[in-house]
């Protein structure tokens, strides 16, 4: 399957490092050779980056692991493609707008059936069960929502969404409407939040190590999500699956209360 990786801060970041760790996985250290993406969130905008080549042997990915992008919200994948041929159509993350913003959405996993979720106006561009759920999700705010609602109402009605699509098949999901990071997990998904006092972290898939004291401030909140936990010594979280996180401005966000 392919994998995941995103991030959330409270005060604009790279993720260098992290993509570093992913990069080797996409041909070199794993099997997810067909092609990777990485969009920034920035302050009126987005930046959208992608090949169908490897990770591991993308000029543009050694690119970005040098140029230092600062971001609120990253989200990035790495494809092993089993729906859809090697193409920049069928490479995630995908977007769409909905409600005046702009939405990013990446997908791990399979769902055979797709095509039993219905699309409306939103269509997708390539051929992946990946893209078609995207759209399916985005008709299923635009219908619900007539205006962009508050935070908990769109994130509870994709939560519900997703567990649908988890009964089909195989779905972690990342999406952001680029003021919230929401994570879907139907098989692996794992996230840690960094914040003082920092400490080093070393990469499980290449020898690099960081000092975070030295890169960041005491105010810094930086949450990452991945496949696979990318550091060898750092505690990281599994999210169950049928489970759902939301983060803010780096921050783990309490869901509301059941009724």
């Amino acid at each position: 399957m392919c994998e995941l990786l995103a991030m959330s801060a409270n005060v604009p970041t790279d993720i260098c490092f992290s993509f570093t760790g992913l990069l080797r996985r996409g041909g070199a250290t794993g099997p997810h050779k067909d092609g990777w993406g990485l969009v920034f969130y920035e302050t009126g905008g987005v930046r959208e980056f992608k090949d169908h080549l490897p990770s591991s042997e993308s000029p543009i990915a050694k690119f970005l692991q040098e140029y230092s992008i600062k971001s609120h919200i990253v989200i990035s994948h790495i494809r092993q493609a089993n729906v859809g041929k090697v193409s920049l159509a069928n490479t995630h993350p995908f977007q769409r707008e909905l409600w005046g913003k702009q939405w990013t959405f990446a997908h791990n996993g399979q769902v055979n059936d797709f095509k039993q979720f219905p699309l409306s106006r939103f269509q997708p561009v390539g051929s992946t069960d990946s893209e078609h759920l995207f759209c399916w999700l985005m008709g299923q705010l635009d219908k619900q929502f007539s205006s962009a609602p508050p935070m908990e109402q769109w994130q509870k009605l994709i939560h519900e969404c997703c567990l649908q699509i988890h009964k089909a098949g195989i779905a972690n999901i990342l999406l952001s409407d680029g003021d919230a990071l929401f994570a879907f997990c139907s098989s692996k998904l794992s996230w840690i939040t960094r914040k003082a006092p920092f400490g080093t972290a070393r990469l499980a898939d290449t020898d690099v190590t960081i000092d975070f004291s030295r890169v960041t401030s005491a105010d810094d909140v930086v949450s990452v999500i991945a496949t696979e936990p990318l550091t060898i010594d750092e505690t990281w979280h599994a999210i169950l699956p049928g489970e759902y996180c939301v983060f803010v401005d780096g921050k783990f966000m309490d869901k509301p209360a059941q009724s």
